[in-house]
């Protein structure tokens, strides 16, 4: 039997959230119009998530101006967990093939130059996710302000089978 390489394993990410002892949260409610998560074809766009939990934003501030970049990278891990719980919307979790872009703005202090290292923090996250299929493209921006004056907004481009 010739097994086609071009497609991973399938895989539970479900399981293998629980397993790193990560629940998905329910998806976000859009802050104005739009939606969490189109699918176009073999591709899953989402809109920029927050870290928000229960609809509530779990840190506010900018980094450099009192938020370290422990806590951003963190806030990051909680953006990517929206991410996810939006592309459940149109896709199914065992269907993402590759991360292909996460795009990560960061409010920003002026004087304040670690965004790739705060955007690391939903990297690593995807990574111990996804395995290889989760390195990905990616772009780190600092920003004056986000939405709700969150630290962090992360949006994503997965494709799937």
């Amino acid at each position: 039997m010739v097994r086609d390489v071009s497609v991973p394993p399938m895989r539970n990410v479900r399981a293998r959230l629980a397993d790193l002892g990560i629940a998905l949260p329910p998806t976000a409610t859009p802050l104005a119009a739009y939606v969490p998560a189109v699918r176009a074809g073999r591709f899953v766009h989402t809109s920029g998530q927050l870290p928000t939990k229960d609809g509530e934003p779990v840190l506010v501030g900018r980094l450099g101006a009192g938020i370290d970049v422990e806590q951003g990278a963190e806030a990051a891990r909680i953006c990517v967990l929206n991410a996810l719980a939006a592309i459940a919307t149109v896709a199914d979790l065992d269907d993402v093939t590759r991360i292909v872009k996460v795009v990560g703005f960061v409010a920003s202090d002026p004087s304040f130059t670690e965004q790739p290292a705060v955007v690391n923090g939903a990297s690593r996250l995807l990574g111990e996710v996804f395995g290889s299929a989760g390195t990905h493209a990616r772009s780190a921006v600092g920003v004056a302000v986000l939405p709700l004056g969150v630290p962090v907004e992360i949006e994503m481009v997965v494709e799937v089978r």
